[in-house]
């Protein structure tokens, strides 16, 4: 039986959505450099590039903590077929939501647990959300409230915040927008020994 489980990602959320599900985790931070394998890999699909990111995360910190299983997750943001990235600066905020503004975009999950440098178990899943024909007035209202969310997520939203009020639809399990699907990471935990099965 694995003795510990570690959550290789210092994202707020993630750790929330595992302390919610009741989970034992500790967390220990990759120093895997994103933006050198996006480079690297830019060849590869949304979807795929989550997959390499979480993996990565994963990989890295389960050589350094050979005992334990390790979580990696990552996420992406697609719109009108381009690899997005975080915004720098809260100005830019204002050109991406209008830009997104009545459009569908994607966010890609790639999780991978690894043990001993190896994964052990991958999983993939991408959400459709659809942003709504928003007013001007409400973006302004929108960018002046929102803050950190701005530059803190790809999308310059927190779904499970203010952001909300950004869309008409998503297609996708509520935890996936979030960038962790909890159910399929409690089922890989119960196969793995780390809960009651």
């Amino acid at each position: 039986m694995t003795a510990r489980l570690i959550l290789a990602s210092g994202s707020q959320i993630r750790r929330q959505i595992l302390q919610d599900a009741g989970i034992e985790f500790e967390i220990i931070k990759s120093d895997v450099d994103e933006d050198a394998l996006k480079q690297e890999h830019s060849a590869l699909s949304p979807l795929a590039m989550a997959a390499l990111l979480g993996q990565a995360k994963a990989v890295q910190v389960s050589i350094r903590h050979p005992e334990a299983l390790v979580l990696g997750a990552d996420q992406t943001m697609e719109f009108d077929g381009a690899l997005l990235d975080k915004l720098p600066r809260r100005d830019l905020a204002r050109q991406r939501l209008a830009a997104m503004r009545g459009q569908p975009h994607q966010l890609h999950a790639g999780l991978t647990l690894a043990q001993a440098g190896k994964p052990v178990w991958q999983h993939q899943q991408s959400s459709t959300l659809w942003v709504r024909d928003f007013s001007d007035a409400f973006l302004d209202h929108y960018l002046a409230q929102a803050g950190d969310e701005l530059t803190a997520s790809v999308g310059a939203y927190a779904f499970e915040g203010l952001g909300a009020q950004l869309f008409d639809r998503v297609d996708g399990d509520f935890h996936a927008v979030l960038g962790l699907p909890l159910l399929p990471v409690l089922s890989a935990l119960r196969q793995h020994g780390l809960l009651t099965s």
